[in-house]
């Protein structure tokens, strides 16, 4: 930090010395404003990277002992429109929770009768009202008058909770400051970025970087933000505040300021403890940050502004506004992008700068940043590849940022975690055609920089200034087509998500002629598993042909096998297709009891979710470059979007 700090400094200087343009009026201000551009975002950056050098507090979790008996849990799920069976894997896994003592209820806000059949059936407490005011906030709110544990947890409706999770959040509750334990937010599938550019493997979530570098970083100066779901909060406290804040659509955020302005030290647990659904489609993708960042700006305008709300210290109300202003940076980041139409258009080079000074001042400085980003947030993300989110998303949410400061916010609407009935896969036009408008303008600078029709402006500029004014706007064009082509979503078979896991196991067959009636096992491996079916590889050696009239046909579709995993009872599943030694199978005619115990192995298993590191950047890059050149494939047998599920 201190290296990154003198080498800021020394291009600082440089860069407001040496660099503005003040031939004219005009030069004038386009300088100073690309100039203020830089500066907050620097500003904001470096605040960040500051705060992740402040002490942290040792978080003890599930390892600390309760001091009394187990408190009473209300276990809250809202819910607002999303498909039944997605709700019933979310309960299920609620009820399964190890812990003493605790109660689950479904709050639907749909007033669906479905769902109250599917509570009386798994024994859940069903709330529904009738009116619905102020959304999620007013869901809860309605809920707590019927509540009566000492501590409530909140799970959105497409999350599953893994079974130890009250039991590692509730015991930091035996300090009785504790206002709320908030849990990383994971996602079980892969968002419309990763997956529509084919590179689960190589891009980490955007959400990892919040909540294994951030949030914790909030946990040392005791401003925790609250992220809405997965997390556990003292009945007590919620009461003294007034219940879940209702002036903004980020009730979680809001609230959670509240909480710490009232004096209680709210904790962080840095454990996967539970996985929910990334959006489907893209444009549901972007539907969701502008509403977070329309939201998280609105908070501004209620009691909960950490500027003016008392209670704070300096360090809280600072962590608690820039996680505020972080939304305020596409605004400086969509001026950046349209710098290059000023010397392409205009003929006014935004800054003058030498080959020297580029050397020897603005290298080394961001040179150090692209080297260090993955080591200072504990390799949960690279510096370039998450770049492509706020691109594909940067002018909706600026949209939705300026609108709120406007006094004209985004209303509260559920994300879909599912295509709508009768809507098809492609690109969304709201999304597309600002793309395409910032491309073709970057691309007619470059024309214009590249033909003799600004000659004269051109040739007072020194050759340092023409090449970094090139070289912007073919990174922009670069950045701009690798957004487009991530709009594009890419048919799936089904919507249910899968997971990559490498796991031997043993597939049986009863024989399918003549009197023989031993089965015939064949040793094979998971490498894909999901609600939907089962890929496996036939360990090497294992006959594909018949060779008697009392073997089992591996070729054949439709034939029935049944399926030996590790610590499971048999299940059965059904050829479907074959590609050499692999196999993709559905499964057979489950019971609820198979049922059950599937879901239980796919979403609820202890340590379910992996840590995983950022890859090297190099490699990454031209592995997302490659998508450039590669169309957008359908998801086939063989060819899934599945994220990794740690080994058993």
């Amino acid at each position: 930090m201190a290296l990154l700090t003198l080498l800021a400094v020394h291009y600082l200087v440089w860069r407001i010395g040496s660099t503005l343009n003040l031939a004219t009026p005009l030069a004038i201000s386009i300088s100073l404003t690309a100039l203020g551009a830089e500066l907050l975002l620097l500003a904001t950056s470096f605040l960040q990277l500051w705060f992740s050098v402040w002490p942290r507090r040792p978080v003890p979790g599930g390892d600390a002992e309760m001091a009394g008996p187990w408190p009473r849990v209300d276990v809250l799920v809202p819910s607002y429109g999303e498909p039944p069976e997605l709700i019933e894997r979310c309960l299920r896994g609620c009820l399964a929770l190890d812990y003493p003592q605790h109660g689950v209820w479904l709050l639907d806000d749909s007033g669906r009768q479905e769902l109250r059949a599917l509570c009386e059936r798994l024994g859940v407490r069903y709330v529904a009202r009738e009116e619905r005011l102020h959304a999620k906030a007013g869901n809860l709110n309605h809920a707590l008058a019927q509540c009566s544990g000492e501590l409530i947890a909140v799970f959105d409706a497409d999350v599953v909770p893994l079974r130890p999770f009250l039991r590692r959040t509730v015991p930091l509750f035996s300090d009785g400051a504790v206002g709320f334990v908030q849990t990383p937010q994971s996602y079980m599938n892969a968002d419309p970025v990763m997956r529509n550019l084919r590179l689960e493997r190589w891009l980490m979530p955007d959400e990892e970087g919040f909540y294994r570098w951030i949030e914790p970083t909030r946990d040392a100066l005791g401003a925790v933000v609250c992220a809405g779901t997965s997390f556990v909060m003292r009945r007590s406290a919620l009461d003294a505040v007034g219940g879940f804040e209702t002036g903004t659509p980020s009730e979680d955020l809001a609230t959670g300021i509240r909480l710490t302005a009232a004096g209680y030290r709210n904790r962080f647990l840095p454990e996967k403890l539970s996985a929910g659904l990334a959006p489907f489609t893209a444009a549901a993708m972007a539907r969701q940050r502008s509403r977070w960042a329309s939201g998280t700006v609105q908070t501004l305008r209620t009691g909960a502004n950490p500027l003016t709300i008392p209670g704070l210290n300096p360090l809280q109300r600072l962590a608690y506004l820039e996680g505020i202003v972080h939304w305020f940076n596409v605004l400086p980041q969509l001026l950046l992008v349209l710098m290059p139409l000023s010397l392409g258009v205009l003929g006014v080079a935004p800054l003058r700068v030498s080959g020297e000074g580029l050397l020897w001042h603005a290298l080394p400085f961001y040179g150090v940043q692209l080297l260090l980003t993955r080591w200072l947030c504990g390799h949960a993300r690279t510096a370039l590849l998450p770049e492509l989110y706020r691109w594909i998303f940067l002018v909706p949410v600026a949209a939705a940022v300026a609108g709120t400061l406007l006094g004209r916010p985004l209303r509260f609407r559920v994300t879909p975690k599912a295509l709508a009935s009768g809507r098809r896969i492609g690109a969304a036009k709201r999304l597309v055609l600002p793309l395409l408008f910032l491309l073709t303008v970057q691309l007619v600078a470059v024309g214009n920089l590249l033909t003799p029709a600004l000659g004269q402006a051109l040739a007072t500029l020194s050759g340092a200034t023409l090449s970094i004014s090139l070289s912007w706007a073919a990174l922009n064009i670069l950045l701009l087509l690798l957004a487009l082509r991530s709009c594009w979503d890419r048919p799936a078979l089904s919507e249910q998500p899968w997971f990559a896991l490498q796991l031997p196991c043993v597939v049986e067959g009863a024989p399918t002629g003549g009197s023989a009636t031993t089965p015939q096992a064949f040793a094979a491996q998971v490498e894909t598993i999901g609600e939907g079916g089962v890929e496996l590889r036939l360990i090497q050696g294992t006959p594909l042909e018949p060779s008697t009239d009392h073997s089992v046909d591996l070729r054949q579709a439709g034939t029935e096998l049944t399926l030996q995993l590790p610590s499971l009872a048999p299940l059965p599943i059904q050829i479907q297709t074959r590609k050499g030694t692999q196999l993709g199978c559905t499964w057979g005619s489950l019971t609820d009891a198979e049922k059950e115990q599937l879901q239980g192995f796919l979403y609820r298993r202890p340590a379910l979710w992996p840590v995983r590191r950022a890859p090297f950047e190099p490699l990454a890059l031209l592995a997302v470059l490659g998508r450039l050149l590669i169309g957008c494939r359908p998801e086939t047998w063989f060819r899934r979007s599945a994220l990794p599920q740690a080994s058993l």
